[in-house]
């Protein structure tokens, strides 16, 4: 069981590379079978060696093995990020029915992340399918009910809706679906963590962009990011942060 994480690590960062393509063509509605991985600036088809998940992007130093363009950090980057949070995952959860579904929401969570720092968008094809996965894995998760689910997508969903309402478009229905989808895999109670998580980050890296002048108020600023952060937080710690918040009440 000691090999467990180590191998959750090399899993995840095969699934990140896989991710990679996702954020890569999903956003331009490509196939992600079809065609074959190959370098975006000459085009030349990626062999198999060059595309070991981190290792190859440290043997080729980071630039295309044919044209020496340089290849973006963000691909090592979710390759090694995905391997650190499968590698948690089963530190945390252990090889039990409660990690597939883990796995799944934090890969979902990578890659709209990913999506939404490049495109501003978070795209349907990866909350509304993560809705209805996570509604289903409630029905054998030892700690999550099918109830707790359904009542998590209505308070993550409902209350992005009434910001929505309130702010007449301000926000975005994509972060409305994310919200949804977290409340799938992780519950009324513990979406509520991920949003406080969520508001409170990016309330202080806005302020801090708009202090340092990088950016302005009408400029915008990505929320998808910050919603994934508190909901990563929250499935590992967030029941730790409730009853830490809550003690404060006794």
């Amino acid at each position: 069981m000691r090999l467990a994480p180590l191998a959750a690590f090399v899993l995840g960062a095969v699934v990140g590379s896989f991710l990679n393509v996702v954020i890569t063509r999903l956003p331009r509605r490509e196939s992600l079978v079809t065609p074959a991985s190959r370098c975006p600036t000459c085009g030349v088809p990626i062999r198999w060696s060059d595309n070991v998940p981190l290792l190859s992007y440290l043997w080729l130093k980071g630039r295309c093995r044919a044209c020496r363009s340089p290849i973006g950090w963000r691909y090592p980057a979710v390759e090694g990020l995905t391997g650190v949070l499968f590698a948690l995952s089963v530190a945390h959860f252990g090889v039990t029915p409660a990690l597939l579904p883990a796995l799944l929401f934090l890969s979902a969570l990578v890659a709209t992340t990913a999506i939404d720092l490049e495109h501003q968008l978070i795209p349907d094809r990866i909350t509304l399918p993560g809705v209805a996965v996570g509604i289903l894995a409630s029905l054998v998760s030892p700690r999550l009910s099918w109830l707790d689910s359904l009542l998590g997508v209505v308070t993550g969903g409902g209350l992005f809706f009434l910001v929505i309402l309130a702010s007449r478009g301000g926000m975005g229905g994509g972060d409305m679906k994310l919200a949804a989808m977290m409340g799938a895999f992780l519950g009324w109670k513990l979406t509520l963590v991920a949003l406080f998580v969520g508001v409170f980050s990016g309330g202080v890296v806005a302020v801090a962009l708009l202090v340092s002048g990088r950016r302005g108020r009408k400029d915008p600023v990505p929320f998808g990011p910050f919603l994934a952060l508190g909901a990563g937080l929250s499935l590992f710690w967030g029941d730790w942060l409730l009853r830490w918040y809550l003690a404060g009440f006794r």
